[in-house]
């Protein structure tokens, strides 16, 4: 398979016809190659536009998904950015010469609590929240922003938000096809 083509494709036929078109997104997108961030078992799966799993509960979003968190993000150069993930790496490489620094943290170490220092001044979760962890608030500095997909009535949405003392207030920005962190699921309620 010629994976170079297969860039070329993604950003013609799949970012640019979804609204994708900041030069930044397309120049990292087109030149990060996703088929390192998979299973060599699937990597001519690659650059199709749907999340991909990738074994133990693990995935790589679609490249719409990332282009657009890439986009909202709009990542600047003294930025200390903050990804949220479970095991791909691939959001954090496109991200890293856009900001000043870039740390990964995965989704199932911040869901048990644990957080990092708390003055990122952006952070991407590379997945969707069913419930918004009080350890993901502690990460952001209180003048950063966050981009998260949020799930809103079994609907994942893609949401941009500012720390607001101890919370996240999300604006939401479109529907996405971010999968959702099992780890993250609003607990059951039992209501009338």
């Amino acid at each position: 398979m010629n994976f170079e083509s297969a860039r070329r494709a993604m950003i013609n036929s799949q970012l640019r016809t979804s609204g994708i078109n900041e030069t930044f997104v397309l120049e990292r997108m087109g030149t990060v190659p996703r088929e390192d961030f998979v299973p060599e078992s699937i990597r001519n799966t690659a650059y199709v536009d749907r999340t991909l799993p990738l074994g133990d509960g693990r995935f790589l979003a679609s490249p719409v998904a990332h282009g657009r968190m890439l986009m909202e993000a709009r990542p600047r150069a003294a930025d200390r950015a903050l990804v949220i993930e479970h095991g791909t790496g691939y959001l954090a490489e496109l991200l890293r010469p856009l900001v000043a620094s870039v740390e990964t943290l995965d989704a199932q170490t911040l869901a048990g609590g644990k957080s990092r220092k708390k003055d990122f001044d952006l952070v991407l979760v590379d997945g969707a929240l069913d419930d918004v962890p009080k350890a993901l608030v502690k990460t952001l500095d209180p003048a950063g922003r966050i981009v998260a997909g949020i799930i809103e009535n079994g609907v994942s949405r893609l949401a941009v938000g500012r720390r607001t003392g101890d919370r996240i207030a999300f604006d939401m920005v479109a529907d996405t096809a971010l999968p959702a962190f099992p780890m993250f699921a609003r607990a059951k309620e039992w209501s009338f």
